[in-house]
């Protein structure tokens, strides 16, 4: 072939297609559901938005580039009028969980069917509508976090971006800003919900809203909350997460049968009062305590925890969580969970230090993932060949950037934000066997907030019998559905 017939022939061949721009693929169905005795009908819009990055070239303005697509579940009651209706913007934490948990535990008009401690039920598992939702009170926006779900970023773009705080906060808050304007919903009042990390966030977020938006919010729903860091890490030097773990120890203690025919709320109550003066005395004491004073301290930490003395004095008085919950019923060759410690399970070695596995995590994830992927493709209607990444260490390690050389904590943003708008609540739901982040600890946090006196009376707790997800065990979701319905009930203005 003549170098003009195989020039001739390239020119011929069919050109390589234009790379598609990434879009919003959005997608819109109609339901009902029967909550707060009457019928609802509501709209569902799920789908991935794009996030658009401003670029400059040599100074120039040169377009908005696509950065990344995050996954949005959206519930709109039908024939409502937007301006006077509140709309949650509900998110986990991890970091690395999608929103499932509170989109189909707890919130949102489907919900999954677990089982509980001690009664799980077998897969495949199955869904039933939530008399209890939330969207009866509050349109909902569940966001998955760049690479949860099935949000992702876009070719070119880096992960990383994303994974870390200031990262994670600007993307998710990005977000907010769009659907609020997107659908003319800046007159609404506006509630952030988030859970574990997302309680961290979501206290970073009513600051970061404010300031760099200009938006103010009505209240946050913190479920399991930690906002500072330095009370749930078991580091060197740092004694304050053993004080704050004992009520947590010994509430779940207690439901194992370690203390016998006593009430809960006393042997809480006990606990508390030894954690919050007795406790971290002794722990700073170290050497210098006397025997007695140390044979007192163990025996006292042994009895709340139900271990025994041997086992506390070996550890120099301080429990470390998986250690506690490794040891706990080591006399039944049994581990309870970290996440919920009702739950149980068996380790492959009974007399290792660190269980292998959360029994509690192992026992909700394969309902709450088949629920999911089942709900949003055949219910919802939207298709895509990603995985659902529910809970993902893809995004680990996490950075933590803008904390360096401290512990990690957002409090002063929310004690920021609490004294630009005096009219913003929190209210703050506890599990009493969350061994993720013990009640105790969100109570030291909240009471050394920066904020005034009078400022006090907009926090609220709620206490539950249940664990990190509470809501799993079925009172506990019954009863934490209305305490959430009345935060925004009195929350919201009066129209």
């Amino acid at each position: 072939m003549s170098t003009q017939d195989a020039t001739e022939k390239r020119a011929d061949a069919p050109a390589a297609p234009a790379e598609v721009e990434p879009a919003d693929d959005l997608v819109t169905t109609r339901h009902t559901v029967r909550a707060a005795g009457r019928e609802l009908a509501y709209t569902a819009t799920a789908g991935r938005v794009v996030l658009r990055k401003e670029v400059l070239n040599d100074g120039k303005f040169d377009g908005h580039l696509p950065k990344a697509e995050v996954f949005v579940t959206t519930y709109t009651l039908d024939d409502a009028d937007p301006t006077g209706r509140p709309v949650t913007f509900a998110f986990n934490g991890g970091p690395g969980s999608s929103s499932v948990w509170l989109h189909l535990g707890l919130f949102g008009p489907r919900r999954v069917l677990t089982g509980d401690a001690g009664n799980p039920l077998p897969p495949p598992y199955g869904l039933a509508d939530n008399a209890e939702t939330l969207l009866a009170h509050s349109d909902l926006v569940f966001i998955d976090p760049v690479s949860t779900g099935y949000s992702r970023t876009v070719k070119g773009e880096k992960p990383a971006d994303y994974h870390g705080f200031q990262g994670d906060l600007e993307s998710v808050g990005e977000i907010i800003r769009l659907w609020t304007s997107r659908h003319g919903r800046w007159m609404s009042p506006k509630f952030l919900a988030g859970e574990s990390y997302g309680t961290l966030r979501a206290a970073a977020l009513a600051d970061h809203l404010q300031s760099r938006y200009g938006m103010y919010l009505n209240g946050l729903v913190l479920i399991s909350a930690v906002l500072d860091m330095g009370t749930i890490r078991f580091t060197p030097g740092n004694d304050l997460p053993y004080a704050l773990f004992l009520p947590t120890y010994a509430a779940i203690a207690h439901y194992h049968g370690r203390h016998g025919s006593r009430p809960l709320g006393e042997v809480v109550a006990e606990a508390v009062e030894y954690a919050e003066r007795d406790y971290p005395w002794a722990l700073a004491r170290g050497a210098r305590l006397s025997a007695e004073e140390r044979a007192e301290a163990v025996r006292r930490v042994a009895a709340l925890a139900g271990l025994s003395e041997d086992y506390v004095d070996r550890v120099n008085l301080r429990l470390e969580h998986i250690r506690f919950f490794t040891e706990l019923l080591r006399d039944r060759r049994q581990v309870v969970g970290r996440m919920d410690g009702r739950f149980v399970g068996w380790d492959p070695d009974s007399g290792r230090e660190h269980f292998t596995d959360d029994p509690s995590l192992q026992a909700i994830m394969g309902p709450y993932t088949a629920g999911l992927n089942h709900y949003v493709h055949n219910e919802l209607e939207y298709r895509n060949d990603l995985p659902y990444e529910i809970l993902t260490d893809r995004v680990q390690p996490w950075s933590y950037k803008e904390f360096e050389g401290a512990h990690v904590n957002v409090a002063d943003k929310l004690a920021d934000a609490m004294r630009a708008n005096p009219h913003l609540r929190v209210h703050v739901g506890c599990g009493y066997h969350d061994g993720a982040t013990p009640f105790a600890a969100a109570e030291h946090t909240m009471a050394g907030l920066a904020v005034p006196a009078e400022l006090r009376d907009n926090i609220e707790f709620r206490y539950y019998h249940g664990g990190h997800m509470m809501y799993v065990h079925e009172p506990s979701r019954v009863q934490q559905s209305a305490d959430i319905a009345e935060f925004l009930r009195s929350a919201t203005p009066s129209s």
